[in-house]
């Protein structure tokens, strides 16, 4: 059976772009193109040309992609010609293949939004695309809130989608750009257009995230004859965001039936990299990735419950709807006092630690955790410092080096300008061997601010261990998330460290103590144990 394409339009450069509070550099602009093409996406709409230094710069780089480089744009100003529109102008001067124009389909936008008629609108639609298929590009029409529009008056939405198809556009996309439309309506109004006449392999959808719907929309589309999807990494985008096409890509590939009925340019190998895709654009943006996120989130493949735990080792689709590997992801049996046996087989088998299933210091591990938490210890969201209470009762944690002392003092003063500044610095004196050190560090960073007296513990322990410092060098901390467990005058501090390395790979560790500072001593501690661990150093 011969499959039907289907094509993916990236606008995280653009439309992601809006995001509150995100705004790319040009390096960022390269690296995100860079990971798109390699994921397999057919466009990645780079910004609008003109509006801002950076989309200007982005343009003017020769990135050599497979994939093809759009510029976004909107229709011509009435008044103008589309010959002397600077707007129009700017666009095409980015010297992309293809250009997307947006414009007006709901009639009160046209009235009121814009100040122009009816009619008017639809001669700037046609012009602006004669236009720009005069100028042998392939050309896009994103048709500005068509679903209100088309509630409103479907006669007129439907003209200018004719005026921009008939004018030479080869993709009409249809913008939920309010976000509030369903997919039950998405696919009826898109199964219209096609019927209508506007060709289902000329058609695109292009979802908002305002109803938590937009996931569902888009396929709603494909289901009613659209061709096209577009959105963007992690859904990024206005207010609630677009269309998420790191759940959508996986769907498309893996479940039926769209798996079975079409084809994308993704490969299944690519979409095993899926996963350090989406962690990519997290860091750029400096986010702690969601846990809970469709396919790549950290706890999509995590069985908690020992009833799972134990049906998941008899057979793994028992509680998991695809392998996780597929997608670059990880089974994690995580561990907790909801944890049985079960579990903690399952969990060391996958440290490959070989423990027999009769062996009498499983029991005595439980009992551990089950006290550690009642003690105010988190391991379901600290693998990395179960897998070391477990080794520690095993005899199977080697003790690399050994803290004598630390200290971590913070100052706050005047600096010359009389600015109230705090400045944090930490003493550690680490043995190894039998070689002591002392390491001195403050938190200070280049712009002189103060990131406070964990950062300078970490900075300060990480700064000479001896044989073990190049097992360190590429560890850096992503996230840091601190629980009080008790209240009063003996309050328990819960400190979870998240722990990432330059092969990408993620680990979580945790510690408790009255004093924060000591807490998250501990979890730094386990953090680096775990790393040498993992690494093979001896």
């Amino acid at each position: 059976m011969t499959k039907t394409r289907l094509y993916l339009y990236d606008t995280t450069l653009r439309d992601g772009q809006q995001t509150q509070g995100v705004q790319f550099s040009t390096a960022e602009k390269i690296q995100i193109a860079r990971a798109l093409d390699a994921l397999g996406v057919d466009h990645i709409e780079g910004g609008w040309p003109g509006a801002n230094p950076t989309d200007s710069e982005f343009f003017a780089q020769d990135l050599g992609t497979r994939a093809t480089m759009t510029a976004f744009g909107m229709t011509k100003r009435v008044g103008r010609s589309a010959g002397n529109d600077d707007v129009l102008a700017a666009v095409l001067d980015a010297g992309t293949a293809a250009v997307c124009l947006v414009g007006k389909t709901h009639e009160f936008h046209v009235t009121t939004a814009l100040g122009v008629t009816l009619e008017e609108n639809l001669t700037a639609i046609a012009e602006s695309f004669q236009h720009i298929t005069a100028k042998t590009r392939e050309a896009l029409f994103d048709a500005e809130h068509f679903f209100d529009g088309y509630r409103a008056n479907p006669k007129y939405a439907l003209s200018c989608l004719r005026a921009a198809l008939d004018a030479g556009a080869r993709w009409i996309v249809l913008c939920d750009t309010n976000g509030g439309t369903l997919p039950a309506d998405v696919g009826r109004i898109t199964g219209e257009v096609i019927a209508a006449g506007i060709p289902g392999d000329r058609l695109g959808i292009h979802c908002h995230d305002d109803t938590g719907n937009a996931v569902a929309c888009s396929l709603a589309a494909v289901d009613a004859g659209a061709r096209q999807i577009q959105g963007t990494l992690n859904g990024l985008g206005e207010r609630c965001g677009n269309a998420n096409l790191v759940s959508l890509i996986p769907t498309l590939l893996l479940k039926d039936p769209y798996a079975s009925r079409f084809e994308t340019g993704v490969t299944l190998q690519a979409l095993a990299g899926i996963l350090r895709t989406s962690r990519m654009l997290d860091d750029i943006l400096n986010r702690v990735p969601s846990r809970g996120a469709a396919y790549v989130g950290a706890s999509a493949f995590a069985h908690k419950a020992g009833l799972h735990a134990s049906a998941i080792l008899k057979d793994p689709t028992t509680y998991e709807h695809i392998p996780p590997e597929t997608v670059g992801n990880a089974r994690i049996i995580p561990m907790s006092n909801q944890a049985g046996q079960s579990n903690l087989r399952a969990r060391l088998a996958a440290a490959g630690i070989a423990v027999e299933a009769k062996d009498p210091r499983l029991g005595g591990i439980l009992d551990d955790i089950k006290l550690r938490e009642d003690q105010g210890y988190a391991y379901d969201g600290a693998q990395a410092s179960f897998e070391l209470l477990a080794r520690r009762a095993l005899g199977l944690c080697p003790q690399f080096f050994e803290v004598k002392r630390y200290r971590v003092t913070v100052e706050r003063r005047k600096n010359k300008r009389n600015q109230t500044v705090t400045l944090s610095e930490a003493v550690v004196v680490v043995k190894v061997g039998d070689k002591k050190m002392l390491s001195v560090s403050e938190s200070m960073d280049a712009s002189g601010t103060d990131r406070g007296p964990v950062n300078a513990l970490w900075k300060a322990l990480a700064k000479d261990l001896g044989p073990y410092q190049a097992y360190i060098d590429d560890m850096h901390l992503v996230d840091f998330k601190v629980r009080i467990t008790q209240g009063g005058t003996e309050a328990v501090t819960r400190v979870i460290i998240d722990s990432e390395d330059s092969a990408g790979k993620r680990w979580s560790t945790v510690g408790v103590s009255p004093n924060i500072v000591d807490a998250s001593f501990e979890a730094l501690l386990d953090a680096i144990t775990w790393k040498l661990i993992r690494d093979g150093a001896s």
